[in-house]
């Protein structure tokens, strides 16, 4: 298989070029220059391929490439485990498009209402569908999804899919695309699972494998023996030492997540919880904010993290050993990704022991048990946050946008541009970073004055 060395090399439309430009790609990734010269050729590909390690730039440029803009139809499809990780992928891919004009690309994932996706539908067919299987499946069988145009059809993050039981909905949606497609498939480990849904979707697929997460020099792995009791000190003395300005802790047991979040916001840690249990616009809000670094530390169980993409995190650490070597390797490559330094801590008890060596064993790792420093538990020995998020209840639908807002905080609000962060608009919802400092005089000149001409509710997250 050829491997390209720079993206120019590759033989694609020129117009793709800008949205790597924009998405700041300079160097290939191992997983993009093994695989792309590949793809554009128009092969099936099966991919092992870790988190963070260029896949979605990869099978992005790929469908790009494919498209007939010219013709209203759907041309690509890419299926997602999660709605956090279809949002994502969505997201890149319309960067990546930005120099392909009227560019249509919908994201269908549950947890949202199916009206106006319904409406959407009825009014376009976009060129591109990022999607969990069940709301596509659902779409399909209302007929409101003709998948017979279908060029490419992109399983991301296979072994996910089927641990999450959408192995049914994944097979009734492939029978729905033309036999002639090409079919993409990446996943970061390949039980017997995944290799059925591989041989069964795939025609002559070439095969790329790129060295798991847990292997990637860019991972400083550190693992510390402390007994169960003393694991909040133990956390704590890291975080303070690695990853406070930004961390995501691990936790086996979703109730966990709650109690070292209590625990870490009496030391002064700005912490939030991220599980399954959780409301999904609570679970929104809470990305949002760890995103716009008005939360530092986010812990979280393993469902609820999946797909979880943070650019320059600073550690992720394992409250507790992970039941499993694969849920392991999903961890730790939420740091160290493409391309950047990351550093992942391990906390182990000596009951947590069998399970260390399950994953020494599964990959090839030498685990030197080291005392970790223990922190005072006293308050306010950790960092709060740098920033604070306003919530604004107006979005998309009232045809707000980022510049909107930033209008209204500089103008009647008098913030400075340099104390306003990230915004991030929904379609009813918009969310904007005020420095801490200047959060309370933001907050009450917005709930006094207006936004575009308009009054909207606004409170502090």
């Amino acid at each position: 298989m050829n491997e390209a060395v720079e993206f120019s090399d590759l033989s694609m439309d020129p117009a793709l070029l800008r949205g790597l430009d924009a998405l700041g790609h300079v160097r290939m990734t191992p997983v993009q220059a093994r695989s792309l010269p590949t793809l554009l050729e128009g092969r099936d590909l099966i991919a092992q391929a870790p988190t963070g390690s260029g896949k979605t730039a990869a099978f992005g440029l790929a469908l790009l490439h494919r498209l007939a803009i010219a013709e209203i139809r759907l041309q690509a499809l890419v299926l997602c485990p999660t709605r956090e990780l279809s949002d994502q992928v969505a997201k890149q891919i319309r960067k990546l498009g930005i120099g392909l004009p009227n560019l249509k690309l919908m994201t269908l994932t549950g947890g949202v209402a199916l009206g106006p996706q319904l409406a959407s539908l009825a009014q376009h067919a976009p060129h591109v569908v990022v999607g969990t299987p069940g709301r596509v499946q659902e779409l399909l069988r209302k007929k409101a999804l003709d998948l017979r145009g279908v060029r490419v059809l992109v399983l991301d993050e296979g072994d996910r899919l089927l641990d999450m039981g959408f192995e049914e909905p994944i097979r009734e949606i492939v029978k729905a695309t033309p036999k002639q497609r090409q079919t993409l498939l990446f996943s970061a480990t390949f039980p017997e699972a995944v290799r059925d849904v591989a041989r069964s979707t795939t025609h002559d697929a070439a095969e790329v494998t790129v060295e798991g997460a847990a292997h990637e020099a860019t991972i400083e792995q550190r693992f510390y023996e402390v007994e169960p009791a003393l694991k909040p000190a133990a956390l704590a003395g890291l975080l303070i030492d690695h990853g406070a300005n930004s961390a995501v802790v691990f936790c086996n047991m979703r109730r966990d997540t709650e109690e070292v979040v209590s625990s870490l916001a009496h030391l002064g840690f700005s912490a939030l919880a991220l599980h399954g249990d959780m409301e999904q616009r609570d679970r929104d809000e809470v990305l949002v904010r760890f995103a716009n670094r008005s939360c530092n530390v986010l812990v979280a169980s393993d469902v609820a993290a999946r797909g979880l993409d943070i650019e320059e995190l600073g550690a992720v650490v394992n409250f507790d050993v992970p039941n499993d070597p694969d849920t392991y390797v999903h961890r730790i490559g939420r740091t160290g990704r493409a391309g950047r330094e990351g550093i992942a801590l391990t906390l182990c008890s000596p009951r947590e022991l069998p399970r260390l060596r399950a994953i020494e064993e599964a990959l090839g790792l030498k685990a030197e048990l080291r005392r970790p420093t223990l922190a005072a538990l006293r308050a306010n020995i950790g960092p709060r946050a740098t920033m604070a998020t306003l919530r604004i209840d107006g979005g998309k639908t009232d045809k707000l946008r980022p510049g909107d807002i930033v209008g209204a905080l500089t103008g009647d609000a008098g913030i400075r541009n340099d104390a306003i962060g990230k915004i991030d608009v929904f379609p009813t919802r918009s969310y904007v970073a005020i420095q801490a400092a200047h959060v309370g005089q933001a907050l009450a000149k917005l709930q006094q004055g207006k936004i575009k001409a308009r009054k909207f509710r606004v409170s502090r997250l």
